[in-house]
């Protein structure tokens, strides 16, 4: 028998896949172009905006009919219900049988699934959410955590990963900041990356989301317009995603469903073909958000029918209609057929969708859907990889006299209703806050030590009470009574508050979930006031998916300890850290506001949004961006740097150093940064900015020498003509142990023309740590 050359391995895949093409009749062409959602919620209750009036539920009939043209991708098989991983696993395999045996050229689908925090499914291990990676500063350990993610997506026949986020965080009040890596475009850069590396390398095509200016949108709302300019989307906003495609190797990106200027990104050619495409030079597949192209007619109304919003987004660039099939099904068909939609761009999308399956091996004869492996999501070595992310994420924000550790016979009063929640440690991508709420009765799956069984198993000698207090969002204050009696009998209590993570109104924090202000939700702050009053030291444990303002309480407490969702380790994390087990570590990735109001800020900016005399509100945060405390104390010593300015060329290199020596009694880890300040620019300038840091792990006495390679590229911003450009004149590089605490300063001037950079920019500040004797 004769192979046809589209299912010749040894030919170039673009051979293949346009020999293919030239076999292929327009409808089985679009269907390469949806996916199918089997089995999502048609109620009001769903997992993404708009599902109950967006989704199709399809009947046995319907399916076995629909699948005859051929099918794209296949949504969420672990992702929609719990399953069992192995029978999951065996179904998926069946439906792709299915899929194979009813189509003329026996192509099966891509399946894609959520794995924002870890695989969305049933059983499988449930990671701290990006802000937690983000607060690690270790994007080796985020790459290592990806990797596993994606060997257990591959186990289970999943062949695409919706994640990671890469929006930079404009506004806390956005529901949607637990999903983020943080406030910084560098540290989200490089931490974003390092995830998607490690995703790739497992064999899994990566997602990067959402493109572009998601995290802009106007008061913190969900999806509302972006108010983004120029300047600030070239410079904020897309460094991220050039990071993480050109270092990443990122094979797909997902538009976002916001609009900017009155140009929805999922309608939007100049964003993702002209950017993307023409100037970044990706290949890959863009696929749209959940119901994104459907919505370019409901939502956004620059499209009056289904085949418009198709014509929109196809002619855009978005290649994958997500989750469910609405506009590139019939609509697009009879369209194209009539004439007022070119076929040239439905082969276009066909053509990449086919070479990516080509990529993934699913065109070759010997493809087979069944597992190689049993198939088991949640491991002993997930589960010691989780418990390390989640002990470098914990931020010990204060512990101005020492009480922490805590002593291990004390008698501690446990207060607050984060305290003994398992899914206090999940955020909203999690499976069990995602989808076992829509599923009561079935149990979690995984374990998850609550705060108050971990801090009782860490100190089995202490005297451990408990009270809730209050609920999260209820203002009923009735609890206060148990509360303030418990602590009132103890020698410190450790208030336990923060966020329920949840989905489009249904937490404090989540998708859909913003905000109106910073202040602790319901009456958390309340209850708090109560327990200062008491006399007793108290201890605030943050469990949340945002910042929250706490000025209200500083110098009034005992100490601080911020974890943003640290997952199903996360309680054993953070009682190793009140116990003094774990050596805290973590930096903020976000500034912690002073008040709830006076928002939005983060640490990006210009001279005007810094305190001045202009206004009577000061924004200043009470912990500034990359702030976080050890139980050991370091030393800087001999820092590169002096008043007098070093002269480099616009297109030269500086090397910048400092020594950092542990002086305290234990292990800890440092974590060195280095930051830009440009005193004269031809457009305002963030008055500081994050461009390098290095975290480094030291034993008591010693000593490395930590060596960040600047290049004036770093330096480059958008000016006033949309070119990224080097100026010539004086810089600033500050070695800082946050945005607020500088410790060295190297002073540069720069010489030479202006130079204008290209897409060959250097995005990194290479840096090498050394020890010193």
């Amino acid at each position: 028998m004769t192979t046809a050359p589209w299912r010749d391995p040894a030919l170039p895949a673009t051979a293949r896949v346009d020999d293919l093409l030239s076999r292929m009749t327009l409808e089985e062409k679009t269907a390469q172009l949806y996916g199918v959602w089997v089995g999502a919620s048609t109620d009001g209750d769903g997992v993404a905006p708009h599902q109950h009036d967006m989704t199709v539920d399809y009947s046995d009939e319907a399916w076995s009919e629909l699948i005859t043209r051929g099918l794209g991708q296949l949504t969420r098989s672990f992702g929609t219900a719990p399953v069992d991983p192995a029978l999951g696993a065996q179904a998926l395999a069946r439906a792709q049988r299915r899929i194979t045996e009813a189509g003329r050229f026996g192509i099966p689908a891509v399946a894609h699934e959520e794995c924002l925090a870890g695989f969305t499914a049933w059983q499988a291990t449930a990671y701290p959410v990006p802000l937690a990676w983000g607060a690690t500063w270790d994007p080796p350990l985020v790459e290592e955590m990806a990797r596993r993610i994606g060997e257990d997506l591959r186990s289970a026949g999943v062949h695409q990963g919706l994640a990671p986020v890469l929006d930079v965080v404009r506004d806390p009040r956005w529901g949607r900041v637990e999903e983020t890596i943080g406030e910084d475009p560098y540290l989200v850069g490089t931490v974003g990356t390092a995830y998607v590396r490690g995703l790739e390398s497992a064999g899994v095509v990566a997602t990067l989301k959402h493109f572009a200016g998601y995290a802009s949108s106007a008061g913190a709302r969900n999806l509302a317009p972006v108010r983004a300019g120029t300047r600030e989307f070239a410079d904020v906003t897309l460094p991220p995603f050039e990071m993480a495609l050109r270092e990443g190797g990122a094979r797909s990106v997902m538009a976002a469903y916001t609009e900017r200027d009155g140009v929805p990104a999922s309608g939007d050619p100049e964003l993702l073909t002209g950017l993307l495409r023409e100037e970044w030079g990706f290949t890959g597949t863009v696929v749209a958000d959940y119901f994104g192209i459907g919505f370019l007619q409901t939502l956004h109304r620059v499209a009056g029918t289904p085949a418009e919003a198709a014509h929109a987004a196809l002619e855009a660039g978005i290649d994958v209609e997500l989750p469910s099939l609405k506009c590139y099904g019939d609509p697009l068909v009879e369209a194209v057929r009539s004439g007022e939609i070119p076929e040239e761009l439905v082969d276009r999308a066909a053509r990449r969708v086919l070479l990516q399956k080509c990529e993934l091996g699913l065109l070759d004869e010997d493809w087979r859907p069944e597992p190689a492996a049993p198939v088991d999501l949640d491991s002993t070595g997930n589960r010691i990889l989780a418990r390390r992310l989640a002990e470098e994420s914990v931020v010990l924000l204060d512990n101005p006299d020492g009480l922490l550790p805590l002593a291990p016979d004390t008698r501690i009063a446990v207060i607050g209703p984060r305290a003994a929640d398992a899914l206090a440690m999940l955020g909203c991508y999690s499976f069990p806050s995602h989808v076992l709420t829509h599923h009561p009765g079935v149990p979690t799956g995984i374990e998850i030590p609550t705060v108050l069984d971990a801090l009782r198993t860490e100190l089995p000698d202490a005297k451990v009470t408990f009270a809730q207090g209050c609920d999260v969002t209820d203002p009923d204050t009735s609890g206060f009574e148990e509360a303030i009696a418990r602590t009132a009998e103890a020698d410190v209590c450790v208030a336990v508050l923060g966020d329920r993570a949840g989905l489009f109104g249904r937490g404090t924090s989540g998708e859909g979930c913003d905000a109106t202000d910073l202040a602790l939700p319901g009456a958390q702050g309340e209850l708090l006031d109560a327990l200062v009053a008491t006399g007793v030291p108290v201890v605030l444990v943050l469990l949340t998916g945002r910042p929250y303002a706490l000025g209200r309480w500083h110098g009034r407490l005992g100490a601080v300890v911020q974890a943003f969702f640290p997952g199903e380790e996360g309680g054993p994390a953070v009682a190793g850290v009140l116990s003094g087990r774990v050596n805290p570590s973590g930096r903020l990735p976000v500034s912690v506001p002073q008040v709830p109001g006076g928002q939005p800020w983060t640490y990006l900016q210009p001279p005007l949004g810094l305190a001045g005399e202009v206004s009577n509100l000061d924004p200043t945060p009470l912990y500034a961006f990359g702030h976080g405390r050890s139980y050991t104390t370091f030393a800087w010593e001999a820092g590169t740097g002096g008043e007098e300015p070093a002269e480099i060329g616009t297109d030269g290199t500086y090397d910048v150093s400092v020594t950092v020596r542990n002086t305290g009694d234990r292990e800890g880890a440092e974590v060195v940064q280095l930051y830009l300040h440009d005193p004269v620019a031809s457009v305002t300038r963030p008055d500081v900015r994050l461009i390098g840091y290095q975290r480094v792990r030291l034993a008591p006495g010693e000593a490395a020498r930590v060596l960040f390679r600047f290049h004036t590229d770093l330096s480059a911003f958008t000016d006033r003509s949309g070119r990224r450009v080097v100026e010539p004149g004086a810089l600033e590089l500050r070695l800082a142990a946050s945005s607020a605490d500088v410790r060295h300063t190297a002073h540069l001037t720069l010489t030479g023309p202006v130079r204008v950079l290209g897409t060959d920019r250097r995005l990194r500040c290479e840096t090498e740590v050394s020890g010193v004797g």
